[in-house]
């Protein structure tokens, strides 16, 4: 399985979208230590929405649709703020 996350910054209230087969529980502890520059930069993050999908290619489709401008967009109008 593959899961889409999507974190906030609890720093600035940036927004961070990935895609990993790892738990989402994981990655966000692994963002949280600093093993991504963006995510060093702007730590520490929390966990405001995930999806899961079979696949990796799935999971890379909604990936990027959520860093595009209509996913900008779903993710602001499902109302999540920090």
């Amino acid at each position: 399985m593959f899961n889409i996350y999507v974190l906030r910054s609890l720093k600035n209230g940036k927004r961070y979208v990935g895609f990993t087969s790892k738990s989402t529980k994981e990655r966000l502890m692994e963002h949280n230590s600093g093993k991504n520059s963006f995510t060093r930069q702007n730590k520490p993050f929390m966990l405001i929405y995930s999806e899961e999908y079979k696949t990796k290619i799935e999971a890379m489709k909604r990936e990027k649709f959520l860093k595009s401008g209509q996913g900008r967009k779903f993710l602001d109008n499902i109302n999540i703020r920090p």
